[in-house]
């Protein structure tokens, strides 16, 4: 017994919760209100006095029963329902005053908080009837257990949240590290043969498979003096003309390899369960166009984007482990299927783009993407009849056969990061030469609270209500600031009143801002 205490309540049986309510009780002085006991009918209590108890009175007996168990000890039998007042007197002469109310047991409120116990465990929760309404009380350790003892409390009634939640700790950082490897090659390759004449057996013409540009050839008649101009619009690899004989030919036998490379490394910090998204690339204008009222059509513009793009949401499993919504995107322009409208422009998107879900312990990776893309597109053009040919007919042919092998890599690595310590150097980037030495090395910024002076900030409570938790952008709780004003106000000085015989000064109004 806490040696400052003169008057303890040790609870018997299913008492114990109904106790658990009321305050232990102390020593009262005469004069003092008295205070509050509460038990069931057929259970009892135990009062413990630290002086001898001479004299005990009570109000009922039909609703109470003292039994005398030693002369410090005092057992109250609840037998009816009611409410009756109860003194003891202690051998200093000090008095103890009780109102005991015997209430009668509610078999569901029993059962409720038999339920309460089992999934709770010893967070602190107490349940009360009324009208219907299960009123619910208490602090609990988090929401989860919260909408638990909301649940077990719907079977028995309507019930009334007013419980309270410890306020938890800020939620794990995440940082997401994403490595970005695509790989593109093409290779090309032209063959086609072009014959033109500009006068060959008095004939001016061309023959070829049109896949190629051929040479054009224009005639023209000065003094009766016919000339013919030739004109290249593609440019070939081999070009050979006979002035003797008028003949000429264009050969084109080209091979193109491309190689193109993207590597991205986008680092993203968020927080459990919120979302963040990077894009390295640029977004181009579309025009949409949006019917009117007047039949004349309106055109509007949208911006697209494109390039290395990722949207991921991290959450905290209870058992330590990150689960990833991931959603990489690689994307480019492409004006090789774009179309034409009004004088526009619009470039199509050629896209590489998943969204899967990964879990995955602290630092681990994980390759979510691994494409490989092979192509092969061969395009064969040959006139009729001379075409077929054996051996000849390939002057009557032309290919142009292209090979294209994509690579892409997409690696994921989450972590659980913390805020650099306080006085610990900073990450910097290295520069290729050393930047200007005038001016100052360090930039502008507010001064520290040795300056300013400690800022008031209002503690962390212990618990906060539930509705606070579950909904923290109620109005009133988490009002955003004012935007400022568009205008600034700008003081002019009164012109003081002008005396008989004086010349009032002129003053000068400052310029609106």
């Amino acid at each position: 017994m806490n040696p400052r205490t003169h008057f303890a309540i040790l609870p018997l049986a299913m008492a114990a919760v109904v106790l658990a309510q009321a305050p232990a009780p102390k020593a009262l002085s005469a004069g003092s209100s008295p205070r509050d006991l509460v038990l069931n009918v057929g259970k009892s209590l135990v009062l413990e006095s630290p002086e001898d108890i001479q004299r005990v009175s009570v109000a009922s007996g039909d609703i109470l029963e003292l039994v005398a168990v030693s002369p410090r000890e005092v057992v109250i039998n609840g037998k009816a329902a009611g409410e009756s007042s109860l003194i003891l007197w202690q051998a200093g002469g000090n008095r103890l005053m009780f109102d005991v109310s015997v209430r009668k047991p509610d078999l569901n409120l029993e059962a409720l908080r038999r339920e309460l116990a089992k999934e709770l465990g010893e967070q602190s929760v107490t349940v009360s009837f009324e009208n219907g309404a299960v009123f619910l009380r208490g602090t609990v350790k988090d929401l989860t257990s919260a909408d638990r003892a909301v649940a077990i409390s719907e079977p028995f009634g309507k019930p009334v949240n007013l419980l309270r939640v410890m306020t938890p700790q800020g939620d794990p950082q995440i940082l997401l590290r994403v490595k970005f490897a695509e790989v593109d090659r093409t290779v090309s390759s032209d063959m086609g043969l072009n014959l033109f004449s500009t006068g060959a057996t008095n004939t001016i013409g061309s023959v070829g498979t049109q896949q190629f540009s051929p040479p054009s050839l224009v005639p023209s008649t000065s003094n009766g003096v016919t000339t013919t101009t030739l004109t290249l619009s593609d440019a070939l690899n081999i070009f050979l003309f006979r002035p003797d004989l008028n003949l000429g030919a264009t050969i084109k036998m080209l091979v193109t390899r491309q190689l193109a490379e993207i590597l991205a490394e986008p680092n993203l910090l968020t927080t459990s369960g919120k979302p963040a998204s990077f894009l390295n690339g640029g977004e181009f204008p579309v025009p949409i166009i949006q019917p009117s009222s007047g039949g004349v059509p309106t055109i509007t513009i949208q911006w697209r984007e494109f390039g290395v793009k990722v949207n991921f949401t991290p959450f905290v499993t209870p058992r330590g482990t990150i689960r990833l919504v991931v959603a990489p995107e690689v994307s480019a322009l492409d004006y090789t299927n774009d179309i034409v409208y009004s004088g526009f422009v619009i470039p199509a998107i050629s896209t590489r783009k998943l969204s899967t879900e990964v879990e995955l312990r602290d630092g681990q990776s994980f390759a979510i993407a691994g494409l490989l893309d092979n192509r092969v597109t061969e395009i064969l053009n040959k006139m009729p009849g001379l075409g077929d040919i054996p051996f000849f007919g390939k002057l009557f042919q032309s290919r142009s056969r292209s090979k294209q092998k994509t690579e892409l890599l997409v690696i994921v690595t989450p972590e659980i990061v913390r805020p650099i310590p306080e006085g610990q150097p900073l990450p910097d980037v290295a520069m290729p030469r050393e930047l200007l030495k005038e001016g100052p090395s360090k930039p502008p910024r507010t001064p520290g609270i040795d300056v300013t002076g400690p800022v008031p900030v209002t503690p962390a409570q212990e618990s906060v209500p539930v509705e606070q938790m579950s909904h923290p952008e109620k109005p009133g709780q988490n009002t955003p600031a004012a935007a400022p004003s568009m205008y600034q106000l700008v003081p002019v000085p009164a012109v003081p009143a002008a005396t008989p015989g004086t010349t009032p000064e002129t003053t000068q109004t400052p310029p609106k801002q």
